[in-house]
């Protein structure tokens, strides 16, 4: 086999991305509902819990309850962006 032009001896060139039947489609309907699905956890957590701890953990002074909320808030995100990155990596998504 003979190397192509300009290309150092004992290479070879990268090979074009397959574009078989390797990578599944989801389809419009299943990335809507993903996408909502998604959303809609985010906005539970990040919103809807913080805001519940602000104003119903009445056990706490203000100071901890900001910090309860503001690390909440932050786990969230990392949790959603952990989460939504293994079913990348798993092509769920």
């Amino acid at each position: 086999m003979s190397e192509p032009l300009g290309a150092p001896p004992g290479t070879t060139p990268p090979s074009a991305p397959a574009t078989g039947g390797d990578d599944p489609e989801i389809g419009w309907p299943r990335a809507i509902i993903t996408g909502l699905a998604i959303l809609a956890v985010g906005f539970l957590g990040g919103v809807v819990a913080t805001n519940r701890i602000l104003t119903k953990a009445l056990g706490l002074r203000r100071t901890p309850r900001e910090w309860l909320a503001t690390g909440l808030f932050f786990l969230v995100i990392a949790v959603l962006a952990w989460a939504l990155r293994r079913m990348q990596a798993r092509k769920l998504i």
